[in-house]
């Protein structure tokens, strides 16, 4: 009996230093990424220039947004569908812009499904919302199908840069194209600042919600002064004599008509969180 009480707390012991080691090791983990590397290129889809331009858009206009832009290009995800790759390298990885985990954009490709998902972590997952991303990928759908995978990318950064400089709110989700060069007057006509009137105090409102009720008031008195119609074909008929004795419904055929639902190309995996507890804004589709 004493031997399966040590038994136990063996199998106790271990458990806890597994759990106790298990974090540390992924702290460690995060601590050698390098949170200064913005390009993935596993597909070599880059030449070592547009690479390096990538890398210094990346890092120039990250700072201004304080958010890691990351190009993930990957020929095959280890059985993983795209999206679950994504959260799994946020989680292991930990990117951020000055901390582990921290404001992060990510564009992932699959060459071996022509899979392509968009993915804002933290300050990116609320003004890179679905809504946005599913603009972005729109954009620069076209790119990748063609094989202009510079082009694409470098889209994915600027336009990714012009919307974390607006509240999704301010209704500024049309790209002005602007790039890096974009300038904030560009969405002037989306958020003045200016608090738009109130409707319900204006007197030409409230004087026609009047007319409404005024209205309604006499139809409704109207259609009540005229009294109830109880006469109805019963009130004349004398049942005795006549000579209906039954009636009856025959079903004769029923027609259903059957319609396919048609596919949706762009489908796939939004937001979600990832096996880490961090969650994030997506969209995803094929290239």
């Amino acid at each position: 009996m004493s031997g399966g009480f040590v038994q136990k707390c063996s199998l106790l012991f271990f458990f806890i230093t597994i759990n106790l080691l298990l974090p540390l090791g992924l702290s460690v983990k995060a601590e050698t990424f390098d949170r200064n590397q913005y390009i993935y290129d596993s597909a070599g889809l880059l030449t070592a220039e547009e690479a390096s331009e990538l890398q210094n858009l990346a890092s120039e206009l990250g700072k201004e947004r304080e958010t890691a832009f990351i190009i993930l290009t990957l020929n095959g995800t280890d059985g993983k569908i795209l999206k679950q790759y994504v959260e799994d390298f946020y989680d292991e990885q930990a990117p951020g812009y000055d901390q582990p985990h921290g404001n992060t954009a990510i564009l992932a490709i699959d060459m071996k499904e022509r899979d392509v998902y968009l993915a804002g972590f933290k300050k990116a997952e609320q003004y890179l919302d679905e809504g946005r991303l599913d603009q972005i990928r729109d954009n620069i759908t076209p790119d990748l199908s063609e094989g202009h995978y510079f082009q694409a990318f470098s889209d994915f950064i600027n336009t990714s840069y012009e919307y974390m400089g607006y509240e999704p709110s301010s209704g500024s989700d049309g790209y002005s194209g602007n790039g890096s060069g974009g300038s904030p007057e560009g969405y002037n006509g989306y958020d003045s600042g200016t608090e738009p009137e109130n409707l319900f105090i204006q007197w030409w409102f409230q004087l026609i919600i009047s007319f409404i009720v005024a209205g309604t008031a006499v139809v409704i008195m109207a259609y009540r002064s005229g009294g109830r119609v109880t006469v109805n074909a019963r009130t004349y008929m004398d049942s005795d004599k006549s000579k209906v004795v039954s009636k009856y419904d025959n079903f004769v055929n029923q027609t259903v008509t059957r319609q396919r639902k048609p596919d949706n190309p762009k489908s796939g995996g939004g937001g979600g969180i990832t096996g880490g507890g961090h969650s994030h804004s997506g969209s995803s589709g094929k290239f």
